[in-house]
Parts: C-alpha cells; sequence; structure tokens
C-alpha cells in the first residue's frame, strides 16, 4: 500500500516543476487542440505523449529552452519517428548553400555573355597600295563604342591584313592559354592576293570578290573580338582600333619561316595528343569533346553542299543572261508585231530574273556559307582551348611524378644513410610540390573559364543560326514574290499573241 501512495506526490512535483518552468508549454496544447478539431488521430497523439516525456527526469534537469524543443517534438506521432524527422527538416538550408556558388556561376556567366556597352565596328574602303608583286590591300577600320576604357567614342584608322594577321596571334597566344575562345580570321591567300596584284579584266571582277570576302570576314572577326569581354579589355585590341599607325606585323607571311615553323608546330601537338591521350574523367568534358566533333562534321558538310548551291545559282544567272540577250535578238528579228513584242518582254523578265538569281547567290554566300565557315573556324578555336587544358592537365600530371620520384629519393637516403644531399632533396621537394599545387590551380582554372566559354558559344551559335535562318527566308521568300510578280506581268503579253 505503501507503493502505491508514492505516485501522487511524483506527479506533483512534477506539475510544479511544468508551472515554474515556462507557461507555453501550456499555450502550446491549446494551439494542438485547435489543429485536433481536423484529426482525430493527431488529438490522440498529442495528449498521450506529452505524460511521457514529463515523468523522464532528463526533461526536469533540461533548462528551458530544451523543454521547449521538447515540447515542440512530443506533437509529432511518437518519440522515435519525431527524432528521425528533425534532421530531415533541417537539411534544406544545407542545400541551399551548395546552390550559392551555382549562384555565382551563372552570374558569372552572364558577365561573360552579357555585354554593358554597344560596341561596332565596321570595315570600308579596301584600297589597293603599290603596284606589281610588292602591292597590299588597305582598309579603313571605323570603331563607335559606349566603352569609357576607349579613348573616344568615334574612331577610325587604316589596316592592313597584315595587321590583322599580327592582332590574331597576339590574343591567340594570350588568351587561348587562358581557356578562351578567340574568333578566327581569315586565312592568307597567296592565289587570292595574286590575282588582286596582277589582275586585269575578267580576273580583276574576281580580284574585287575576294576583296569583298575578306572585308566582310575581317568585319565579323572584329566585331566578334568586340563582343568578347576579355578580348574587349586586351591592351593589343585596344591599341588596334585606337592607334593611328602600328608596328609592321612580323612572321605572318604564308610561306614565311615562322608560318613554317607555326604549321610543324600544330602537326607536333596533334601527334602529341595522340600518343599522350588525356584519360578523362570529366563526364561533361567528354560529351562536349564528342558534341564538338559531330558539330564539325556536319557543318563542314552542309557547308560543301551551301557552296554548291552557291555555285549553281551563279551558274543559272549566267545562263538566264545568256538567254535574255538571245530572246532580245530573236525579238528584234521577229516580223510578227505581238510575237516580236512578247519575245522582247520575255527577254526583259528574264534580265530582271537573272538580276533576282544573281543576287540570291549572293545572299546564299554572305548569309548562310559564310556563317557556317566562321563557325567551322571557332569549332577549332575550341578544339585548341580544349587542348591547352589538355596540356595543362599534363604539366600537373608530371609535377605529381616528378614529386613522387623525388620523395622516393629521399626515403632512399634516410635509409642509406647518405643525408650529405638530403637538403637539397627536400628543397626539391618543397618546390615540386608547388609545382604540383600551381598546376593543379591551373588546370581547375581552365576547365572553369572552357566551362563558361562553351555555354558562351552554344548561347552565340544558336542566337546567331536563329537570326541567320530568319534572314535567310525572308530574303528567299521576297525573291520569289518579285520572281511571281515578274512571270504575272509578262503573262498579258503572251496571251495577247493573235
Amino acid at each position: 500500500m505503501a507503493d502505491e501512495r508514492e505516485p501522487p506526490p511524483l506527479m506533483d512535483e512534477d506539475e510544479k516543476d511544468t508551472t515554474e518552468q515556462s507557461p507555453p508549454e501550456e499555450k502550446a496544447p491549446e494551439a494542438d487542440q485547435e489543429v485536433s478539431l481536423n484529426d482525430d488521430d493527431d488529438k490522440d497523439d498529442l495528449f498521450s505523449d506529452p505524460p511521457l516525456l514529463e515523468t523522464s527526469p532528463a526533461v526536469d534537469e533540461k533548462p528551458e529552452g530544451e523543454t521547449e524543443d521538447s515540447s515542440a517534438s512530443a506533437s509529432g506521432d511518437g518519440g522515435g519517428g519525431v527524432l528521425d524527422d528533425v534532421p530531415i527538416e533541417k537539411e534544406p538550408p544545407k542545400e541551399e548553400k551548395k546552390e550559392e556558388p551555382k549562384k555565382d556561376e551563372a552570374e558569372e556567366e552572364e558577365q561573360e555573355s552579357g555585354d554593358t556597352y554597344d560596341m561596332e565596328i565596321t570595315i570600308t574602303d579596301p584600297q589597293k597600295v603599290g603596284d606589281g608583286m610588292g602591292a597590299y590591300m588597305r582598309y579603313t577600320v571605323i570603331t563607335k563604342t559606349t566603352d569609357p576604357a576607349f579613348k573616344s567614342s568615334d574612331m577610325s584608322v587604316p589596316r592592313r591584313f597584315s595587321d590583322f594577321l599580327g592582332l590574331h596571334q597576339k590574343l591567340v597566344a594570350y588568351h587561348t592559354t587562358k581557356g578562351h575562345i578567340v574568333p578566327p580570321v581569315p586565312e592568307k591567300s597567296v592565289v587570292g592576293m595574286t590575282k588582286v596584284k596582277m589582275g586585269k579584266g575578267q580576273d580583276e571582277s574576281n580580284s574585287l570578290e575576294f576583296v569583298e570576302k575578306r572585308r566582310a570576314a575581317l568585319e565579323r572577326f572584329l566585331n566578334r573580338s568586340a563582343a568578347h569581354p576579355k578580348i574587349r579589355a586586351n591592351q593589343d585590341f585596344k591599341e588596334f582600333l585606337e592607334k593611328e599607325e602600328l608596328p609592321k606585323a612580323s612572321n605572318t607571311a604564308a610561306l614565311s619561316g615562322a608560318g613554317m615553323m607555326r604549321a610543324f608546330n600544330k602537326v607536333m601537338d596533334s601527334a602529341s595528343k595522340v600518343v599522350s591521350k588525356m584519360n578523362e574523367s570529366d563526364q561533361w568534358f567528354e560529351e562536349k569533346t564528342q558534341q564538338i566533333d559531330n558539330l564539325d562534321q556536319q557543318l563542314k558538310k552542309l557547308h560543301t553542299s551551301v557552296e554548291n548551291m552557291v555555285n549553281h545559282r551563279r551558274e543559272l544567272s549566267n545562263a538566264t543572261a545568256i538567254f535574255a540577250k538571245s530572246a532580245a535578238m530573236l525579238g528584234n528579228a521577229e516580223e510578227h508585231t505581238a510575237l516580236s513584242r512578247a519575245i522582247s518582254q520575255l527577254a526583259e523578265t528574264e534580265e530582271e530574273i537573272e538580276q533576282l538569281q544573281s543576287s540570291q547567290a549572293a545572299t546564299d554566300f554572305y548569309v548562310l556559307s559564310e556563317l557556317l565557315k566562321d563557325y567551322i573556324g571557332l569549332i577549332a578555336s575550341v578544339r585548341e582551348a580544349f587542348r591547352e587544358r589538355e596540356k595543362a592537365f599534363h604539366n600537373w600530371q608530371h609535377a605529381q611524378t616528378t614529386l613522387a620520384k623525388k620523395r622516393e629519393q629521399e626515403a632512399k637516403l634516410k635509409t642509406t644513410g647518405k643525408t650529405e644531399k638530403l637538403p637539397q632533396v627536400q628543397q626539391e621537394i618543397t618546390d615540386w610540390e608547388e609545382k604540383v599545387e600551381k598546376g593543379q590551380r591551373e588546370f581547375e582554372a581552365i576547365s572553369k573559364t572552357i566551362r563558361r566559354e562553351v555555354n558562351r558559344f552554344e548561347t552565340n551559335r544558336v542566337q546567331d543560326f536563329r537570326s541567320v535562318i530568319i534572314k535567310y527566308l525572308e530574303t528567299l521568300m521576297e525573291k520569289q514574290q518579285k520572281l511571281i510578280q515578274h512571270w504575272e506581268a509578262f503573262l498579258p503579253e503572251a496571251k495577247a499573241i493573235a
């Protein structure tokens, strides 16, 4: 009987403790009761769990803050289940912390791809300077910009083709090693420039076409370079647009010793890539490499098809012009008045159609074909950036291998007791440890840069192809509508023949 009378005083002490601790525990059940009106199962759990927690001595010994936590946990479906749910509720803040660097990278990509200042570069007035084989073409580069980093908002400087090649070499030497994609510059053509220097008559018209192609390609090269924030901030690029005169570019001749050396170095780099191919562990780079290779193949095939279409339109335009002349001569010789007038009208219509076909051939080339050619060159620049990443990886691996050998050498010296060379080897180990860390930093940095550059390349590629396809279709529809108008205008003349 004595044992049965002991629990009441214990419950009285617990009630006193609960009243002395904090009033929120008394309010918590009231709130729970209001919620439990909609759920009978929760009501039983809410009122059954608190007595179990109140009778535990551990709860009485905890401070006020922890008793509030215990009362909050008591509102669950059970002690063990509630404790399991608590850490799960605390996981979302950790996920937010992981997303923070992703937001930073997205902001960096926006800063890389977006331009806060406007810049428009046009190349005009190509002029032939000099005579004979010593002649060269000089262009006027006009720049309009709102970027305060440049000395003026409106600049105009004369440049020759070798200046463009020299600028491209400097940009590649500085930016490609950092993982940036440098836009391509038109290749030097010995045959094309020979026609420009020595061309006469028909060759002169061909040389003018060559000069116009090169002018347009150089203009696209400068505008793509200016659209890249890092390249636009390059000092060599700024001087190219600002300075009235530049030092004569060296080693830019197509058949110079430096040109042959560059070609030899490219062959050696390709050979070394085959021999010491990087074991790619990053799935993103592996997928992008395959994607770039496939894109390059398809663009080259499409470029060949478009070139064939351009040649076909030009041949059709020439054939139409010949047909128009023959029809005009026939119309003049025809004695029947109505028939003569209809044939003459047909000749005039064919002349108009010949102009449309010639214009469409030019659109096919300058709008569509040149875009494909530019992106084939850009893909080559992407591959150059990938090769620089492989070089950084091999340098890092070489440093790790050398460091391992130095440590083995240190261990052998310690085991053999030859301590006279030990300080030198230890210093070399320290140096190579720094090289390993530097190599790792450089590899990670160029990998991060290439990721941003490729994403920027993909974004620009989609935008460029979208705008070009729309422009191409609009011009094609315009030409077809004019073609229909010409034939509709000729039809009454044909019907009037009696």
